[in-house]
C-alpha cells in the first residue's frame, strides 16, 4: 500500500496502485448486485487479481511504484526504461566490484603487509559483515516488491524518511566515491603496467606528486568519457559489462592456472636482493655487481647507480660495498616453505625500505646513502588501516597467499614494474593486466549507471525540498541532472589522485547504510508488525544485531575520523528531513517503535500519579469556532504555546452541534483549520472535534474523557464568554458556569483568559513591565507556577513577577511580608513582594445599588424566559386542539402541562409552585424588591476587591487572580458572572486561575 493525496486533503490516504476502481456493470452482472453499492471503493476480487497478474516491477524511480498514477489520479504513468534483469543488473555488477579493483591492485599487498592470519582476520571481518548484512537485506527484499533505489528504498520504508533520506545520501555518495576508485586503479594499471611512457608530470625522486597529477589528469578525461557513456544509455553499458567480465573470468582463471603452473614448475621472474634489501629491478637489467665480457670485468647498470668513477678507483656506497646480491625466485611456489614465511605481519613506515626477513646483511654506519633504488613502503601500513582499503571489495577470495613476501611491493617495482598478481598467470602476464584493467573500467561505469538512480529516487521521494531538481529524468528515464552531480562529486574524489585514501572514505558510506539494513531488519522483527512477512526465513534479530555492531565497529577500526565525519553529515542530513523535509508516512519500524515505548510509557504512568517535582499543565484547550469553522480565538493558542513552550501535553478541542453522520465534513474540515492554527502559533500538540448533540454534552464528555491512561491532562484552558450580556440566549455564561463546576468536580485545573485578543502573539516581544500575580487563596500554588513557566518564554522574558496578597485587620503584614519572600525563597522563584491591606470599611451605596440592578437584571431575564415558555404551551395548546379534537377532556387538559409525563414528587411541587409565582410577579414588584443580603457581601467583596488591584496593577502586562467558585445553587449563576466581571473590571489582560487542589509546586530538591 501507498499513500496518495487527494484534492484539499494533506492528510495522506492509503490505497493501492494494484488497485483500479474502473469497471463494467457487465462484467459483474447481477450476480453481485448485493454489493454494487461499493463497487467504487472495493472493486471486485477479480479486478485485483488482474491487476496483481499484470503488475510488473518498473525499475525507474520509487514514485511511480508508490503512486502509479498520473496528476489527475486516473489514469496509470506508463514508465519505459530497460529491463536489466536479475543476471546483467544484479550479478554482472556484484561480481565487477568483487573481483575488482582492490582483488587486482591490492590484495597481494595487503596480505604481504599483514601476513596470512592478519589477512585472513581482515577477509573474514569483512566478509562477516557482508554476509549478515546480506541475510537481513534478504529479509527485507522479500518482504514486498524493492523499486529503484535499493538499500535506500528498503532503510526509508523500514526506519522512515529521516533514517532513509540520510543513509540514502550515504549510499549514493559511496556508490559515487566507489566511481572514483574505479577510474583511480584504472588509471593506475594504464600508466604503471600498460603505458608507463603516457605520464604528462615525471615522478620526481622518492616523491609521489607527480604520479598523482598524472592520476588527476587521465582520471578526469576517462570520467568524462564513462559519464559520456552513461549519458548516451544504460543499454551500452549492460552490453559491455558482459564483455568485461568474461575478460575478468579469463584473468580468474589465468591465476588459477598459474597456481597449478607454480607448483609443478615456478615461473621465471626474479627479484634482486642486497644483502636483505629489495631492488628495484626497473633501474637495471642484470642483478651482478659486474660481469666478464671478452675476458674483460666490466662494471653493470647496477654498479653505476651505487658508485661513481672508473672500475679501480671508485667511489662506492658503504652498503653496496659490504653487501653481496642475491636472486631469488619472485613466485617460489607453493613447496617452498614461502607459506611459513608469510604468517604473520610485516608492517613498515612511510619511504622506509622492504626488507627480507630471516636475510642476513651487513649493517654500516653510513645510513645517508640514495634510497630511491629500493623498494620502498609507499604509506605507513597497520592493521586498521588495511581492513579500510579492503571492505570495499569484500571478497572471500583467498587464494593468493602463496605468493612472496615480496608482496609488500606495492607497484611491482621489485618484478620491472609487472602488476605482481601478474606475475603468477599462465599463459601471460598481460592477460591479468588487460583483465584487471577492464574489470575496473566495467565497475566504475556500473557505480556512474547506479549512483544517479539512486539520487533519482530520493529526489523523487520529495524528502528533501532541494533534491528536486534531480528527480527529473529524459524521455527514456535516464536520469541526465543526477549524473551531472554524480559526476561532479566523482571528479572530487579523482582530484585526491589516491586510491589509498579514496577506499577508507567509500568504505564508511557502505558501512554507514549496512549498519542501517541490519537496525532495519532487527527492529521489524522485534516488533512483530502484522506486515512483517518475509519469504526469506534464515534470518534472526541477534544476527542483524550482530552485523550492526560489526559494521560500526569497522568504521571505528578502518578510520575513527572518517566515522565521526560520516556520523556527524548523517546526522546533520537526518535532522534537516525532520525539521525541512516533507512528511511522509510509510509505516516505517521507527514508528511503530514509537508506538510501542509510548505503549509502555503510559502503562508505566498509570501504576502511580505524577510526583509534585514532574508536575507541569498538562491543557485540554477548549476552542470556540466561527460561522465558517475557523478558530475564533487564535490567541489562545499563542498564550498556550507561550505557556507551553513544547513541552507537556496539549489537547485542542472543539465541539460542533448535531450529529456525527450529518456533519461529518464540517467535522474534519474544523479540525483541519485548527490544525492550520496550531502550525501558524507554533502549538505542539493534538487535535480533536467532537460532534454532539449540544455543546455542553460535548465539552462534558472532552473534560471527561480526553487523553489516554496516564496521559491526561490535568488542566483547562479557555477563553472568557465575552459579551455575555447581550447574547440572546443564555447557554454561553451556563455553559462556562458548567465547565467551571465540572473541572472542579473532577480535580482539574482551569484556567480562563479574560480579553484573550489582547494577548500576545508569538511575534511579540514585550520590553517590559510585570506579571502581576494576586494571591488570594492557596489551592496548590498554581499561581506561583505560572508566571514562571511563561518566564521561559521569549514574549514574557523580560518581565518581572510581583506577588500581591491580601492582608485583613487582624493580620501582621509586616510578618506576612517577610513569610512571603521566605517561601518564595525556598521556591527559588526571583519576584517582589508586597501585601496590600483591605480595610472592612461599610458597604457604600454604589455596592448596594450595583447588586440592586444585578438582581433587577436577573429576575427581569427570568420574567423574559418564563413568558416566552407560556407563549409557547400556548401555541401548542392550540395545536393540539385542533390535531385532537377527538381527544376527552381530561386529554386536553394534559396537553396543557408539560410535554414529558412525570411522576409528582415534593421537589416537582415546590418547583411548579416557585415557577407560578415567578410568573405572577408584575414589573412593579421587579423594582420594589430589596437585594439579597449575601449578594451585597459578595459584590462588596468584588468592588472593594477590584479597586485595589486596579490601583497596584492596571498598567501590568497580565494579571492573574484567583478565580472563585460557582455557588452552590444554580439559581444564582448569573450573579455569580457578574461578580467576576465586577472583579476583573478595567484590567487589559487577566488570567483567572483556579486551582485543582493538590500541591503543584514544592520548597524540596
Amino acid at each position: 500500500c501507498v499513500f496518495s493525496h487527494s484534492p484539499g486533503d494533506e492528510t495522506p490516504r492509503e490505497t493501492s496502485s494494484l488497485i483500479s476502481t474502473d469497471h463494467d456493470d457487465s462484467i459483474y452482472g447481477k450476480n453481485m448486485a448485493l454489493y454494487e453499492d461499493e463497487m467504487d471503493s472495493t472493486p471486485m476480487v477479480s479486478s485485483l487479481l488482474n491487476k496483481l497478474a499484470n503488475y510488473t516491477n518498473i525499475t525507474q524511480g520509487v514514485i511511480e511504484h508508490e503512486k502509479a498514477e498520473s496528476e489527475d489520479g486516473i489514469q496509470r504513468v506508463t514508465i519505459n526504461g530497460p529491463q536489466m534483469g536479475t543476471f546483467i543488473g544484479v550479478f554482472l555488477p556484484c561480481m565487477q566490484n568483487i573481483l575488482g579493483v582492490i582483488l587486482f591492485l591490492r590484495l597481494t599487498w595487503i596480505v604481504g603487509s599483514a601476513g596470512i592470519m592478519e589477512a585472513l582476520a581482515i577477509v573474514f571481518m569483512c566478509c562477516s559483515c557482508t554476509m549478515l548484512t546480506a541475510i537481513s537485506m534478504s529479509a527485507i527484499a522479500t518482504n514486498g516488491v524493492v523499486p529503484a533505489g535499493g538499500s535506500y528504498y528498503m532503510i526509508s520504508r523500514a526506519l522512515g524518511p529521516e533514517f532513509g533520506g540520510a543513509v540514502g545520501l550515504c549510499f549514493y555518495l559511496g556508490t559515487t566515491f566507489a566511481g572514483s576508485m574505479y577510474i583511480l586503479g584504472t588509471m593506475e594499471i594504464f600508466l604503471t603496467y600498460i603505458m608507463p611512457n603516457a605520464v604528462v608530470f615525471k615522478a620526481e625522486t622518492g616523491e609521489p606528486n607527480g604520479m598523482q597529477n598524472n592520476m588527476r589528469i587521465y582520471g578526469t578525461c576517462c570520467l568524462a568519457i564513462m559519464a559520456l557513456v552513461v549519458f548516451v544509455g544504460v543499454k551500452y553499458v549492460n552490453k559491455l559489462a558482459l564483455v568485461f567480465l568474461s575478460c575478468v573470468m579469463l584473468s580468474i582463471m589465468a591465476i588459477y592456472a598459474g597456481v597449478i603452473q607454480s607448483a609443478i614448475k615456478p615461473p621465471d621472474s626474479q627479484v634482486c636482493l642486497l644483502g636483505n634489501r629489495t631492488l628495484q629491478n626497473s633501474k637495471f637489467d642484470k642483478c651482478l655487481k659486474t660481469e666478464v665480457i671478452n675476458n674483460v670485468t666490466t662494471p653493470t647498470k647496477l654498479w653505476t647507480l651505487f658508485c661513481e668513477g672508473d672500475l679501480g678507483n671508485a667511489t662506492c656506497n658503504e652498503y653496496f660495498t659490504q653487501n653481496n646480491l642475491t636472486v631469488i625466485q619472485a613466485v617460489p611456489g607453493l613447496l617452498s616453505g614461502v607459506i611459513s614465511d608469510n604468517m604473520w605481519a610485516h608492517y613498515g613506515h612511510d619511504k622506509t625500505i622492504v626488507e627480507k626477513e630471516g636475510k642476513s646483511s651487513e649493517q654500516t654506519s653510513d645510513n645517508t646513502g640514495d634510497i630511491s633504488y629500493y623498494v620502498l613502503n609507499d604509506i605507513t601500513t597497520f592493521f586498521t588501516l588495511l581492513v579500510g582499503i579492503y571492505f570495499p571489495s569484500v571478497t572471500g577470495i583467498s587464494n593468493l597467499f602463496f605468493v612472496s613476501g615480496l608482496q609488500k611491493c606495492l607497484y611491482g617495482e621489485s618484478v620491472r614494474g609487472t602488476l605482481v598478481v601478474a606475475t603468477l598467470a599462465w599463459p601471460s602476464s598481460w592477460v591479468i593486466v588487460i583483465g584487471s584493467f577492464f574489470s575496473c573500467c566495467g565497475a566504475g561505469l556500473q557505480s556512474l549507471t547506479g549512483a544517479p538512480r539512486i539520487l533519482q529516487a530520493i529526489a523523487r521521494d520529495g524528502i528533501m525540498p532541494f533534491l528536486q531538481v534531480f528527480g527529473h529524468s529524459r524521455s527514456n528515464g535516464e536520469p541526465t541532472w543526477a549524473l551531472l552531480l554524480t559526476a561532479v562529486i566523482c571528479e572530487i574524489g579523482i582530484l585526491i589522485g589516491s586510491l589509498d585514501n579514496v577506499a577508507p572514505i567509500l568504505s564508511m558510506f557502505f558501512l554507514m547504510c549496512y549498519l542501517f539494513v541490519n537496525l532495519a531488519c532487527a527492529v521489524q522483527t522485534l516488533l512483530r508488525t502484522p506486515n512483517w512477512r518475509p519469504r526469506f526465513k534464515f534470518y534472526h534479530w541477534s544476527l542483524s544485531f550482530l552485523g550492526m555492531s560489526l559494521s560500526l565497529s569497522l568504521m571505528f577500526v578502518s578510520s575513527w575520523y572518517y566515522a565521526l565525519v560520516v556520523i556527524l553529515i548523517s546526522g546533520c542530513i537526518y535532522k534537516y528531513i525532520e525539521y525541512r523535509g516533507a512528511e511522509k508516512e510509510w509505516g516505517d519500524g521507527i514508528r511503530g517503535l514509537s508506538l510501542n515505548a509510548a505503549q509502555y510509557a503510559l502503562i508505566k504512568l498509570e501504576e502511580a500519579p505524577p510526583h509534585t517535582k514532574n508536575w507541569r499543565p498538562q491543557l485540554l484547550v477548549l476552542l470556540k469556532l466561527d460561522s465558517n469553522l475557523g478558530v475564533k480565538h487564535p490567541r489562545l493558542l499563542s498564550f498556550n504555546s507561550q505557556l507551553k513552550a513544547g513541552k507537556g501535553l496539549t489537547i485542542v478541542c472543539s465541539v460542533l452541534e448535531g450529529t456525527y453522520m450529518a456533519r461529518e465534513a464540517e467535522a474534519k474540515l474544523s479540525e483541519k483549520n485548527i490544525k492550520a492554527a496550531m502550525a501558524m502559533e507554533k502549538t505542539k500538540g493534538f487535535c480533536h472535534v467532537v460532534v454532539s448533540s449540544n455543546q455542553r454534552d460535548g465539552f462534558s464528555h472532552l473534560i471527561q474523557s480526553a487523553g489516554l491512561g496516564g496521559m491526561k491532562h490535568n488542566a483547562v484552558l479557555m477563553a472568557w464568554p465575552a459579551n455575555w450580556k447581550q447574547a440572546e440566549s443564555s447557554l454561553s455564561w451556563k455553559n462556562f458556569i458548567e465547565t467551571v463546576r465540572e473541572t472542579t468536580a473532577v480535580h482539574q485545573a482551569l484556567l480562563v483568559a479574560k480579553n484573550i485578543d489582547t494577548f500576545p502573539t508569538n511575534q511579540d516581544r514585550l520590553a517590559e513591565g510585570t506579571i502581576d500575580v494576586w494571591w488570594i487563596v492557596h489551592d496548590g500554588g498554581l499561581l506561583m507556577l505560572l508566571p514562571f513557566l511563561l518566564r521561559q518564554h521569549k514574549v514574557w522574558r523580560r518581565c518581572k513577577m510581583r506577588i500581591f496578597t491580601v492582608a485583613q485587620m487582624d493580620d501582621n503584614s509586616i510578618q506576612m511580608k517577610k513569610d512571603l519572600q521566605m517561601f518564595l525563597y525556598h521556591l527559588r522563584l526571583d519576584a517582589k513582594v508586597e501585601v496590600v491591606e483591605m480595610n472592612a470599611g461599610d458597604i457604600s451605596a454604589f455596592t448596594y445599588e450595583k447588586t440592586l440592578v444585578m438582581e433587577q437584571r436577573s429576575q427581569m431575564l427570568k420574567q423574559m424566559q418564563l413568558s416566552k415558555t407560556e407563549r409557547e404551551r400556548e401555541a401548542q395548546l392550540i395545536h393540539d386542539r385542533n390535531t385532537k379534537s377527538h381527544a376527552t377532556l381530561n386529554d386536553k387538559a394534559m396537553a396543557t402541562s408539560d410535554r414529558v409525563h412525570m411522576t409528582w414528587t415534593k421537589e416537582k411541587l415546590i418547583s411548579e409552585r416557585n415557577r407560578l409565582r415567578e410568573a405572577n410577579m408584575t414589573v412593579r414588584d421587579i423594582f420594589n424588591m430589596k437585594p439579597d443580603q449575601t449578594n451585597v457581601r459578595r459584590m462588596h467583596t468584588a468592588v472593594k476587591l477590584n479597586e485595589v488591584v486596579v490601583n497596584k496593577s492596571q498598567g501590568a502586562q497580565l494579571v492573574l487572580l484567583n478565580m472563585p467558585g460557582p455557588p452552590k445553587n444554580k439559581g444564582g449563576d448569573e450573579n455569580y458572572m457578574e461578580f467576576l466581571e465586577v472583579l476583573t473590571e478595567g484590567l487589559d489582560r487577566v488570567l483567572l486561575v483556579r486551582g485543582s487542589g493538590r500541591e503543584v509546586i514544592t520548597i524540596y530538591s
